[in-house]
């Protein structure tokens, strides 16, 4: 499912889990630190976090896993493998000429620096 289909506070939790650090001992969050990240930004219950949680397990967004008396969750993929994963959704709903203006579009207005990666990420192809 990628981003797109998410609602924003599905995005700000997935935002949270990316961002966690990579802890050997435990992997990925509980619904208490996720909530109290985004508690510091906005006003949101600890119930709330926990159904939005939940609910992103049951997508299979998220992995879910035990730890003592809570859940553990983290990422199934990455934030650049959603990404990727909505610009081919989107490019699927094309015909074949349409794909091909919309790539000649997105290259024609992205930075010498997003141009640069795009190329780079072509000549591993290659």
């Amino acid at each position: 499912m990628p981003l797109r289909s998410l609602g924003e506070l599905e995005r700000s939790v997935m935002e949270q889990l990316w961002a966690a650090p990579a802890d050997p001992a435990h992997d990925g969050l509980t619904v208490r630190e996720v909530h109290a990240a985004l508690a510091e930004e906005r006003d949101i219950a600890y119930t709330t976090v926990m159904t939005v949680m939940d609910r992103l397990a049951r997508k299979e967004l998220v992995a879910q896993e035990r730890d003592g008396r809570a859940y553990r969750y983290r990422a199934r993929a990455s934030r650049a493998e959603m990404t990727a994963d909505l610009m081919r959704e989107t490019l699927a709903d094309f015909d074949a000429h349409d794909r091909r203006s919309a790539l000649a579009a997105f290259v024609d207005t992205a930075s010498a620096a997003d141009v640069a990666a795009l190329r780079a990420a072509l000549d591993q192809l290659d």
